[in-house]
């Protein structure tokens, strides 16, 4: 799971739901096609290229839209907040929101469910 890079040279990142496919720029989740404006594809693209690591709101606003630092917008919050929209049950899961600083792509996980080994009350006693 994860980034790969397949025999027809195609890079793609996948996991249980979510697929982007870097050459066709395309995205699907759980099997269905993401209808995704170019800049959320860019986006959401960038985030997973760099999965786990933070991405300052500088770095997302001049990469995707050539901003520079002076220049104040709320069009990435917008972005993400389609993005996330999308994504639907899974948006939380993907897009984490570093207050203050940016955001970060974290790959799927599957929750761990913990039991607690019982034993038979009153057996052998």
């Amino acid at each position: 799971m994860g980034l790969a890079q397949t025999a027809a040279d195609s890079y793609r990142y996948q996991d249980p739901h979510l697929e982007l496919d870097f050459v066709r720029k395309s995205a699907s989740l759980d099997t269905h096609r993401l209808t995704l404006t170019r800049k959320e594809y860019e986006l959401l693209a960038l985030l997973v290229e760099n999965a786990g690591e933070i991405i300052p709101r500088q770095i997302l606003l001049m990469r995707i839209w050539g901003y520079s630092n002076e220049i104040r917008t709320r069009t990435l919050d917008v972005h993400v907040r389609r993005l996330r929209k999308k994504l639907g049950n899974y948006s939380e899961q993907y897009i984490e929101t570093i207050f203050g600083i940016g955001y970060r792509f974290q790959p799927f996980r599957i929750a761990q469910r913990f039991t607690v080994g019982l034993q038979p009350v009153g057996v052998g006693a």
